[in-house]
């Protein structure tokens, strides 16, 4: 007694809900990713140079 239904694996989920959640407006501030990676780049800067300029 064989079944005629054949087990499929499940098929992958879609990228089509990511990106509707991406595209929904969220309140707050709008900042560019280059502007985050300047700032935190400056950060680090800033505290290697105090590090260099007053040693303990």
């Amino acid at each position: 007694m064989s079944s005629s239904k054949k087990k499929s694996a499940p098929l992958p989920a879609s990228s089509a809900g990511l990106l509707r959640f991406f595209e929904d407006e969220t309140k707050g501030y709008k900042i560019k990713p280059e502007y985050v990676f300047a700032i935190a780049t400056g950060f680090i800067g800033i505290s290697i140079l105090i590090k260099l300029l007053f040693p303990l």
